[in-house]
C-alpha cells in the first residue's frame, strides 16, 4: 500500500464516534497521505454497540473526509500498525490523564513495532469536555444528540437503536 505515500492509523473504540474523534481524524489527514480510522476492541470496556455497528456509524461520520477510511480490528494496535505499514499512530487527548494513559500506549507500541511513532493530537477546547461516555448517557435517557455527532451518524444510531426495539 504505502509506495511512497504516509500512512496513520487513528485508533479507538469510537462508541459511538464524537465530533472529537472526527476532528483528530480530520487533523490527521492533513498530516497523513491516507489515514485509517480503526475501530478496535479494548477487552477493559464493555460497549453499547458492536464493532460493526461501530464502523457503521463511523463510515457515516467519516464518509466526507478525503484520504480517510474505516476499518475494525480486533488485534493489537502494533500489529495492525505493522500489518498495515503504518508510519504513524495518531491519538487525541483531552486532559492529563488521558496523555498519561496514551504516552504508556505509546512505549508498549513502539516497543512491539517501532516504525509506526506515535503522534499525540491535543484536543480541540471546543471538543475537549465531549466523549463517547456522554454520549451513550444522552441515548440511555433519550436525549437529544445534535451537536455531539453528525447529523447523518445521529440517524445510524437511531436506525441501530430503533432495530433493537424490534
Amino acid at each position: 500500500m504505502k509506495k511512497g505515500k504516509t500512512v496513520a492509523i487513528v485508533p479507538g473504540s469510537f462508541d459511538p464516534i464524537t465530533y472529537g474523534h472526527i476532528d483528530i481524524a480530520k487533523r490527521a489527514s492533513e498530516l497523513y497521505d491516507f489515514v485509517y480510522v480503526a475501530v478496535m476492541i479494548n477487552d477493559q470496556k464493555k460497549y453499547m454497540f458492536s464493532i460493526d455497528e461501530r464502523k457503521r456509524i463511523a463510515n457515516e461520520a467519516l464518509c466526507k473526509i478525503e484520504g480517510v477510511s474505516v476499518i475494525s480490528s480486533e488485534g493489537m494496535l502494533w500489529e495492525l500498525a505493522r500489518d498495515l505499514c503504518a508510519d504513524a499512530i495518531v491519538k487525541g487527548y483531552r486532559n492529563d490523564v488521558d496523555l498519561e494513559y496514551e504516552k504508556r500506549m505509546a512505549e508498549y507500541n513502539a516497543q512491539h513495532y517501532p516504525s509506526a511513532k506515535t503522534v499525540l493530537l491535543k484536543a480541540d477546547e471546543r471538543l475537549d469536555t465531549l466523549s463517547s461516555t456522554i454520549v451513550r448517557e444522552r441515548i440511555i435517557q433519550g436525549m437529544s444528540l445534535e451537536g455531539f455527532l453528525p447529523q447523518e451518524a445521529v440517524e445510524i444510531v437511531n436506525k441501530i437503536l430503533l432495530s433493537r426495539d424490534n
